[in-house]
């Protein structure tokens, strides 16, 4: 498909077919216009990218290789579908005869009233093709998926029948390329393919939103219905979704899908696994970005504890050039940041070596797919007599933005990592944090959680 001007039509590909759509306002979400072409698979709960009845899939690029990605269709809008590859629940059977995921959600009686039933099913689709697949499908790749009915069970044991995929057209569609994504212009919309193009509208343009996975911008529009009159992309600059590691450093782009993350991260250290994991759920994973959970300033997003503790910066990039900022640096007041009119953030850079002992931790009402009332992240390096040479305790949802424990660090370097340095730190907690109360708890409560966790993260050294 050719770049879409101002004076062409929307174009994506949908169940194998082009569309071409004329006129549409930027801030629709592409569930509403599935809905609107009567494929009324994909459904509206939450409309926040909590329960995944909303469920599509994109063909994507994972690392060389095309993939199948599960993805809340309620947190897209629509502009950004150009030039993708979608497929919903009614494009799986074919000729009347189920397809192995639907087949085997009915053989369990994963079903019961159905609502949520074909959001499983696009996620276990996905599950089910995903290129390197060996043993028994994933089940937590249904993690973002919930059912108020049914029961877990016999979802649990559809998933676990499945073997190898057919060689079927969907099979035979990941031995080709993905699509390209590249720029586009719409009326009310922009995907540049270039940081510096990129800058340059924002510049121009301060009515302008920047989006990236669109699932905080979603949430946004869904409930609170706010309204861009113009968004701007960053899904085609290659640039921010590139990812090194050398022995100096690892360097992320900002708008690499956390999922990739994960992905390209070959020799990371275990506590990344442990962050993804409970960074949200798969569907939101493979849309959200690093660049977009710290941009968003929220004093509860996990990103930022992780990457203070690892003494990461950010290198950003405007219409007046290229600097770097420490993340410690980067947030100013709540929901506030340095980045100036016209500026993004290009790229996350965490320096090597990295610290011997780190731990992220995040408190929540559900383990899963939930919200932080508080995460920690601590990283300790000591010395071959014990004592600490390098000390990072950082926090969010205790502040009005995620912070380092300054104070607290340079209360125990130097000394022994014991009991006593832990509770100089919960004494630095104790006299400087100021959470907030609110439903997910007491700023009592967070208190006495924080300094916990500090005594969690001592019982979890290496003996």
């Amino acid at each position: 498909m050719a770049p879409a001007t101002a004076a062409q039509p929307l174009e994506f590909l949908l169940n194998g077919s082009p569309v071409h759509v004329d006129t549409a306002s930027p801030n629709m979400t592409l569930l509403e216009f599935l809905r609107a072409r009567g494929l009324t698979g994909a459904k509206e709960g939450c409309a926040e990218g909590e329960c995944g009845a909303c469920a599509v899939v994109l063909v994507a690029d994972e690392g060389g290789r095309t993939a199948f990605r599960a993805v809340n269709s309620c947190l897209m809008f629509l502009p950004m579908a150009a030039q993708q590859e979608i497929y919903t629940v009614e494009s799986l059977a074919s000729h009347g005869a189920l397809a192995d995921a639907q087949r085997a959600m009915a053989a369990a009686g994963g079903s019961q009233c159905g609502y949520c039933t074909p959001g499983f099913v696009m996620s276990l689709f996905a599950e089910h093709y995903r290129p390197g697949r060996t043993g028994p499908c994933d089940t937590l790749a249904l993690a973002g998926n919930l059912c108020r009915c049914t029961g877990y069970r016999p979802i649990r044991d559809a998933a676990l029948a499945l073997g190898a995929p057919p060689d079927d057209r969907f099979r035979r569609r990941l031995g080709q390329a993905s699509p390209a994504i590249g720029a586009v212009e719409i009326d009310g919309f922009a995907r540049p393919s270039t940081v510096e193009a990129c800058a340059d509208i924002l510049a121009r343009d301060p009515s302008a939103a920047l989006v990236s996975g669109a699932t905080d911008l979603g949430v946004d529009s869904n409930l609170h219905g706010r309204r861009w009159p113009t968004l701007v992309s960053v899904e085609g600059i290659s640039e921010l979704r590139d990812f090194s590691e050398t022995t100096t450093g690892v360097t992320i782009g900002a708008g690499l899908p956390l999922t990739d993350i994960g992905r390209a991260w070959r020799e990371a250290p275990p506590v990344l696994a442990e962050w993804l994991t409970l960074f949200a759920s798969p569907l939101i994973r493979n849309r959200a970005t690093l660049g977009g959970n710290l941009a968003t300033a929220s004093p509860i997003g996990d990103a930022a504890p992780l990457l203070l503790a690892l003494d990461a910066s950010l290198r950003l990039a405007g219409s007046g050039g290229r600097r770097t900022v420490p993340l410690a640096a980067f947030f100013t007041g709540y929901r506030k940041t340095v980045l100036e009119r016209g500026e993004l953030i290009a790229a996350i850079e965490i320096p090597r070596p990295l610290p011997a002992l780190v731990r992220f931790y995040k408190i929540a009402k559900r383990r899963l797919d939930d919200i932080s009332t508080v995460a920690a992240a601590m990283a300790i390096d000591q010395d071959t007599a014990g004592r600490v040479r390098r000390a990072r305790f950082a926090f969010g949802g205790v502040a009005a933005t995620p912070l380092r424990l300054v104070e607290a660090e340079q209360a125990v370097e130097g000394q022994p990592w014991n009991e006593a340095a832990v509770e100089r730190v919960q004494d630095v907690i104790q006299r400087t944090l100021t959470p907030m109360s609110d439903h997910r708890g007491t700023k009592e409560f967070r208190l006495e959680v924080s300094k916990s966790l500090v005594e969690k993260f001592w019982w979890e050294r290496p003996r």
